[in-house]
């Protein structure tokens, strides 16, 4: 007997109940944190790095239960109130929930071990909205119904709005105010939307509201896509679309360095969100309403490409590349999300850990980089009257390899916290950018095989793509351009070119989390294989939604317990 299947044996008497585990676990930390005073920083610390740690190990331990079957219609649902859906409070786990929880567990743990060292004691109350925001983001990967997705949308913005503000100054309190504007914006459409939604098939139960929208009246059509259109709108905003975008750049690189690393998880919620609800509201089964919007999300996502990776391009600083890149990153999800094609959302969710554990890796590195480059007291490295690579009489140095300081490149030693530094930073730019070897270049070799073989290697009757199709394929690979020349001139800015500084004090808390977010990627690529099955199963089960209609519309209430049967008192004879 395998490991996984004794694990899956030991967590059948624990389910569904242990899907509440990433709610209630964050919840009762951040409510038992806030009941501390703040000079008790320690303790909380400990708290919440413990209770990150326990909810990866618990997001692992479902996501092994959500593949334990290998087949397409693996799923588990939580009638939390006990009530059958549409009427009671409903959770679903499958695939992709399962895959987003461990995603946001392990930045969540990476960022805080990162923020041990020295950001959260930057200002108060940073260990229970740390909690709260990893809440919110949990019960939006897992919530099956659009109000309650409302409420943890709610409680995700409204934690990220106290730690972007996190260690004042006047950058993250004016990005903060225009972060808050437009989510608030974002979030009224939200209401709008769903509003619009339950007035015509009066019900906000997803799989309901599969069901519902094929019967929707011809008369109602065109009110259905114009409150789904509302609806969508703040879910792009979220994920960052182009032109409603422009307020991500300044505020994720304002915050903090470990609010950052967490923040760009958040454009990943919004393309969760649509992926979830446009395959099963508008995807196959969905009648004169299918793959409504298909082109705004393609056309969308493709103009986000164009504005991220020329963003890139015209940016210096590491924070502003790191914003940039994921701008980057959304864009090409939202594109191969348009397509409405199984092998291309297969190499799109692929793309997405490996993508967004990168970008949080590059604002941590961002933090640690800016700290070494502003130590420097002069920019000038010639401060002395003799020249470069000549000696003292003005003559070519002949057999010796010098730098610009006149010190023989041969047996120097590179500080092992710079070392650390470039090789990480050459690693997220072999990720973000899609290079060989690690996962970033597989998750874009699997989309553009898809894109450029829709039926598969192989197949018969494999129709060569169309315009869109060779757009994107463009897109992919020169936007991949851009995002290089960027990354690589700011590595040769700040790795290469020659500073007066102070060597750089790295502590063990600082480097573990970047170590440990990049060594996730190349655990991608070392098992590409099951990996890619396991996206495969996931889009297949995506592009089937009545999979996820008949899981939660055919679970039942737990029976409650019978009364014991009281038999009449016998009369007297």
């Amino acid at each position: 007997m395998s490991l996984t299947s004794s694990l899956n044996q030991a967590m059948a008497p624990l389910m569904p109940h242990l899907m509440l585990a990433p709610i209630l676990l964050p919840l009762l930390t951040a409510a038992l944190m806030l009941l501390m005073r703040e000079d008790r920083q320690r303790f909380k610390l400990i708290v919440n790095m413990g209770s990150t740690l326990l909810g990866l190990g618990v997001s692992l331990a479902l996501l092994g239960w959500a593949d334990q079957q290998g087949a397409a219609s693996t799923m588990d649902v939580y009638l939390a109130g006990n009530w059958p859906a549409p009427y009671g409070i409903v959770l679903a786990l499958d695939r992709l929930s399962a895959m987003m929880l461990v995603l946001a567990s392990t930045i969540a743990l990476a960022s805080s071990v990162f923020a041990a060292a020295r950001w959260h004691r930057a200002g108060v109350h940073f260990h229970p909205l740390f909690q709260l925001q990893l809440m919110g983001l949990c019960g939006a990967f897992l919530t099956a119904d659009l109000f309650n997705l409302f409420v943890f949308f709610e409680i995700m913005l409204a934690a990220s709005y106290g730690l972007l503000l996190h260690g004042s100054g006047r950058a993250r309190v004016q990005s903060g105010l225009h972060f808050i504007a437009i989510n608030l914006a974002a979030s009224s459409l939200f209401l709008i939307g769903a509003s619009m939604l339950y007035g015509i098939t009066g019900t906000l139960n997803m799989a309901d509201l599969a069901q519902a929208i094929p019967q929707v009246v011809e008369a109602d059509r065109g009110l259905l896509h114009a409150a789904a259109g509302i609806l969508a709108t703040a879910f792009l905003i979220k994920a960052a679309i182009w032109p409603l975008n422009f307020w991500l750049v300044p505020a994720y690189s304002a915050a903090t360095a470990p609010v950052g690393a967490l923040f760009a998880l958040m454009t990943k919620v919004g393309i969760y969100v649509i992926l979830r609800l446009w395959l099963l509201l508008f995807g196959i089964d969905a009648g004169p309403s299918a793959q409504f919007g298909s082109l705004w999300l393609t056309g969308g996502g493709m103009v986000t490409m164009v504005f991220g990776a020329i963003g890139m391009l015209g940016s210096q600083r590491i924070g502003y590349l790191a914003g940039y890149g994921a701008i980057l990153s959304s864009g090409s999800l939202l594109a191969a999300a348009g397509f409405g094609q199984p092998l291309l959302t297969a190499g799109l969710l692929y793309y997405l850990p490996s993508s967004t554990l990168a970008i949080s890796a590059l604002f941590l590195l961002a933090d640690l980089m800016d700290r070494w480059r502003n130590d420097g007291a002069s920019q000038s490295p010639f401060d002395d009257d003799e020249a470069p690579f000549l000696t003292a009489e003005l003559v070519p140095a002949v057999g010796l390899n010098l730098d610009q300081d006149e010190e023989v490149l041969t047996g120097q030693v590179i500080p092992a916290a710079v070392a650390l530094l470039g090789l990480a930073f050459m690693a997220c730019t072999l990720v973000i950018t899609g290079l060989p070897p690690l996962s970033g270049f597989v998750g874009k070799f699997a989309m553009l095989t898809a894109l450029l073989n829709p039926l598969g290697l192989g197949q018969p009757g494999a129709q060569p793509p169309g315009a869109a199709g060779w757009m994107l394929v463009a897109l992919l690979i020169g936007t991949g351009l851009l995002a290089l020349i960027a990354l690589t001139r700011a590595g040769i800015l700040h790795f290469w070119a020659t500073y007066d500084r102070a060597s750089l004090q790295l502590r063990v808390l600082e480097g573990l989390p970047i170590a440990f977010l990049l060594g996730a990627c190349l655990l991608l690529t070392l098992q590409a294989g099951p990996v890619m099955r396991y996206m495969q199963a996931t889009a297949d089960a995506l592009h089937a939604p009545h999979l996820y209609v008949r899981a939660v519309m055919s679970a039942r209430p737990i029976p409650g317990p019978q009364a014991p049967r009281v038999e009449p008192p016998k009369e007297a004879p």
